[in-house]
């Protein structure tokens, strides 16, 4: 890969609009900076929830397309982020979204129907592959995707962290599968994370604010949810502040998905670019480079 930038950087997701909430404002500075930037997308979505009533008959339980629908809303979510790589994991609808439903306590899990090619069916070996594939092909020195509980318990989640974390492991073997290319090993892998202080301080200021809809239920200075992180657990912070437009610009590229007066945007408009201009994530494997004053990293390719 003669052509290739010299730093590279893997997401792992499960659908479309999972990677800009997640990683949208990094994966915007680092591809604006000239590094590789390679997403790689597990479904197309064709369970979610639509938020745009027109749209409602692209539901799967009627014309069932939304999946081609999201296909078009994360083309325009990469071009707003600058992202030139997008792939999905075997082919566009490889894998089905496989669905959750809400558990009592909070968290997703899995459906009740699940459709025969849901992605949570999917044989582990078969998708880590897949992803061997990428991995050998694009020879990332950084990985990204979900923690073991994919954030908030949803199977699709759950199960790309899997496939991801399985497959940096059987990419590096020489002796496997030579035919989906040479070994390369990821130097340094990470799960993404949402600060707890931040978390709290973006809730106080909406409740300061008289906003008591936006993320209902949580409280301040009560319990969170699974998806956030304890600060102490924190391993890197980009600050990709300059990015912040680019990355609610990705955004609002997924309107069946994401409401511009939805707890995301209400978050933005209460904290500005400190809502989303600095993501967070907890390393896995490697080790860590230069540090702040916080004993974070501020770059995911720190002492690479």
């Amino acid at each position: 890969m003669p052509d290739a930038p010299a730093q590279r950087l893997l997401l792992v997701h499960a659908h479309p609009d999972d990677e800009v909430i997640g990683q949208g404002a990094t994966m915007a500075k680092y591809a604006a900076e000239g590094r590789g930037v390679t997403l790689v997308t597990c479904t197309a979505g064709e369970m979610g929830e639509i938020l745009v009533p027109d749209l409602a008959h692209l539901a799967a339980d009627r014309d069932d397309r939304l999946g081609e629908h999201r296909k078009g809303e994360l083309e325009a979510s990469m071009t707003a982020l600058g992202v030139t790589d997008h792939r999905w994991l075997g082919g566009f609808q490889h894998f089905r979204d496989s669905g959750m439903k809400w558990h009592d306590d909070g968290y997703a899990v899995a459906a009740d129907d699940v459709h025969d090619n849901a992605f949570v069916k999917a044989d582990l070996t078969r998708a880590a592959d897949l992803l061997v594939e990428v991995i050998r092909d694009v020879r990332p020195q950084v990985l990204v995707t979900y923690d073991q509980f994919g954030g908030y318990g949803h199977p699709d989640h759950i199960q790309a962290h899997r496939a991801a974390m399985y497959a940096a492991q059987l990419a590096v073997v020489p002796s496997y599968r030579p035919d989906l290319g040479p070994s390369w090993e990821v130097a340094k892998i990470y799960w993404g994370a949402m600060s707890e202080s931040r978390m709290r301080a973006g809730l106080r200021s909406l409740r300061d604010a008289g906003d008591t809809t936006s993320f209902e239920g949580m409280d301040p200075d009560g319990p969170l949810p699974h998806f956030v992180t304890a600060d102490e657990n924190l391993s890197a912070a980009v600050d990709a502040m300059d990015f912040v437009e680019r990355k609610m610009d990705a955004m609002r590229a997924y309107p069946t998905q994401i409401t511009l007066d939805g707890p995301f945007f209400a978050l933005s408009n209460n904290l500005g670019a400190t809502a989303w201009g600095v993501e967070f994530f907890r390393i896995v494997k490697g080790q860590q480079g230069e540090l702040d004053e916080r004993g974070l990293e501020t770059d995911l390719f720190a002492g690479l």
